[in-house]
């Protein structure tokens, strides 16, 4: 979840992903040498909202208010065609975004105390990181490997709710979106 490969996932934190299960046989294995989120648990996603609440502000309130937001926003498709990168981060581009930024919007408003990426990027770009911290010659090795391996789709129709327990990112809560 975090694009920073001097992060340090710490007991308690939170974020709200878009689970994208039709990547993992495109980039599971770069990921788990190379995405400290896999190591750490997390699955091929895209980032909605990190740092989320603190777990121990998550209560049934919270919870209701993340079905009602959530709920109230369409399921929709991604198309990933191409790869793009970030200082030291390779990721796959999903396509169209709207409905993603949409989403990161909905979740900070309701929320204002918790920004995306702590408020530390002008703008949020939405992606599915692959690798973090490498080489441009190690990100050039997986771009020749995912040629072969694009374009595929994926039908977003939910956004998870992941807690770190201090060693791995376990999902916590699921949250529909309305069809």
């Amino acid at each position: 979840m975090a694009d920073d490969s001097t992060s340090t996932f710490q007991a308690g934190q939170t974020g709200l992903i878009v689970r994208i299960s039709e990547a993992e046989p495109a980039v599971r294995g770069w990921r788990e040498r190379l995405d400290p989120s896999a190591q750490a648990g997390v699955p091929a996603h895209i980032t909605v909202l990190f740092p989320f609440l603190d777990e121990s502000r998550i209560d049934a309130l919270v919870y209701s208010a993340l079905a009602e937001v959530l709920g109230s926003r369409q399921a929709f498709d991604l198309r990933f065609e191409r790869y793009g990168r970030l200082p030291e981060v390779l990721y796959l581009v999903p396509e169209p975004d709207t409905q993603l930024r949409q989403l990161t919007d909905a979740i900070a408003d309701r929320w204002p105390e918790a920004p995306p990426y702590g408020g530390r990027f002008a703008e949020i770009v939405p992606h599915l990181t692959i690798a973090q911290g490498q080489e441009d010659a190690v990100l050039e090795e997986i771009e020749a490997d995912l040629v072969g391996r694009l374009p595929f789709t994926s039908h977003v129709s939910s956004v998870e709710l992941m807690v770190h327990d201090g060693v791995k990112w376990q999902e916590r809560a699921s949250f529909a979106l309305g069809e």
